[in-house]
């Protein structure tokens, strides 16, 4: 029978956290962000630089778009189930430490992931990826968290969410140079250098931090989390494949559900669970984990298939793919980096500061699916609003649910804020991704079912056009599906956000 916590002896108090103890934060803070941020670019580039190299992909490993599919989803499936696991063990044997192994397995896995010779190695070499990138996610941002004062984090963060829209952005960009001078390998072998750089540094200037709590480790919680959170994200990747309704998909979506439950009851009753369900009922913290899953959504899946547009549509190459992709990207790093950001968010305050960023990130998708018409103008306006509503509204979220979390418990949640990021990625890649494919079913002249074999199939340029106008009508809905999901989740967190700061204002009173 499982005991409640009173029943235990009087656990010991946790280690002090020499960093945490420092009142004016480390002396050598912002060298440490930069180190940091360079750890993390090495994840998130390798979030999307896969998606320029589709077409090479299919022709080389002769990969079907299910193993296209695996190729880029196995990455982000074992992210999102290791990340609640990652978190703690980062709070409980050092941030430090774990930094270091993740950056090992991400450099171990891309050597591998760069010499595979067959779709089944390469997805299984991004799996293993993943394992390191869950690590490099939640220790990151725990670090940032403890060697800066409560009054700098917003813009320390500021900086960490503009590296993040960056890698996320870039990865088509690099990719592009990748495969314009490189074969495909290319893209996972230039981790390496950087890997190994971010090494040396993060053992040169990163303190280790930690916060031990109770005598064991929570391995049952652990287990249920990577499993639950697995299975959840399988079911969502192979719903478009094999249908939402089929046996395969509805089986693994309710063992993952009895798993998830079974993961809540164990944390319950235990004294010091891997996550403590208390933070659920902060009206903060809830707001903001409710409006990032919509929010990654749609920004995810509309992403993924708008690099695709580009090449497949537009006819651009994948360096000129990449190129207009960066637009996005430079608009948040010139946002955030000087400040600007950081400032309009701090004279609108949080919740309306979740309600602009996140309006305009809509109305940038909006743009994109409504002037695909008229050639990449539309394409780069939609983009640089995108880029400005990621620069106020992404910080704001993220350091509101870092906020809400105690300070020894940064891992956690860091990992709370990473796997609802990569879920909402992980269903929007899959939801938007089989709008697009069922629209695309619908109005194609010719049986077939990918835009490549539409194309090969087609027999004249007239079929040819009506391929390309399918795939453009395809993406326009799927847009428009990620537009609302992006505003959905923006408004929702607003007025959560708002409630928590009127009902704090009350207390105070």
């Amino acid at each position: 029978m499982t005991t409640s916590p009173q029943e235990h002896a009087p656990a010991r108090p946790p280690e002090p956290d020499p960093v945490a103890l420092q009142p004016q934060g480390h002396s050598r803070r912002w060298l440490i962000l930069g180190v940091i941020c360079l750890a993390q670019l090495t994840v998130l580039l390798d979030n999307t630089v896969l998606n320029v190299a589709i077409p090479s992909l299919t022709r080389e490993l002769d990969a079907s778009t299910a193993d296209i599919q695996w190729m880029i989803n196995a990455y982000s499936l074992v992210q999102s189930g290791l990340l609640l696991s990652a978190g703690n063990a980062a709070d409980r044997y050092g941030r430090r430490k774990m930094l270091l192994v993740g950056l090992v397995l991400f450099g171990a896995g891309s050597l591998v992931a760069g010499l595979a010779q067959s779709s089944g190695q390469l997805i299984a070499a991004r799996a293993g990826m993943g394992v390191g990138g869950a690590l490099l996610l939640t220790t990151t941002l725990a670090v940032v968290m403890q060697i800066f004062t409560p009054e700098e984090q917003p813009k320390a963060i500021g900086i960490w969410s503009a590296v993040n829209s960056l890698g996320f952005a870039a990865g088509p960009l690099v990719g592009g140079v990748m495969l314009n001078h490189f074969w495909w390998g290319a893209i996972f072998l230039v981790n390496l250098p950087v890997v190994a750089l971010a090494l040396a540094a993060v053992a040169a200037y990163v303190p280790e931090s930690k916060n031990r709590q109770g005598d064991r480790p929570d391995l049952v919680g652990a287990v249920l989390s990577t499993l639950g959170m697995t299975a959840l994200v399988y079911a969502i990747i192979s719903g478009p494949e094999h249908g939402w309704a089929s046996g395969r998909v509805l089986a693994t979506a309710t063992g993952a559900a009895l798993v998830l439950g079974l993961f809540a009851y164990w944390e319950s009753r235990i004294p010091y669970p891997m996550l403590d369900l208390h933070f659920f009922r902060n009206r903060r913290f809830t707001g903001a984990v409710g409006g990032l899953v919509l929010i990654t959504f749609g920004m995810g899946g509309a992403l993924f298939l708008l690099t695709q547009y580009l090449q497949f549509v537009l006819g651009y190459g994948p360096l000129e793919a990449g190129l207009r992709t960066a637009p996005m990207a430079m608009t948040v790093v010139a946002l955030n980096f000087t400040g600007v950001g950081t400032r309009w968010a701090a004279r609108m305050g949080t919740p309306l500061s979740i309600a602009v960023g996140m309006t305009l990130m809509a109305g940038g998708l909006v743009s994109i699916a409504t002037l695909t018409g008229h050639g990449y103008a539309g394409t780069l306006l939609g983009l640089v609003m995108i880029g400005a509503g990621t620069a106020i509204g992404s910080p704001v979220m993220a350091h509101a649910v870092m906020s809400s979390v105690p300070r020894e418990k940064a891992g956690v949640g860091a990992g709370i804020n990473g796997t609802l990021a990569e879920f909402g990625t992980g269903l929007g890649v899959a939801v938007l991704g089989a709008v697009l494919g069922a629209r695309f079913a619908a109005l194609i002249p010719v049986a077939a079912t990918s835009l490549p074999a539409a194309m090969a199939a087609a027999g004249s340029d007239g079929e040819r056009e009506r391929v390309t106008d399918a795939f453009s009508a395809g993406l326009e809905t799927s847009l428009l599906v990620g537009s609302v999901a992006v505003l959905l989740g923006g408004l929702i967190a607003a007025a959560l956000l708002r409630r928590a700061d009127r009902a704090d204002s009350r207390e105070k009173a």
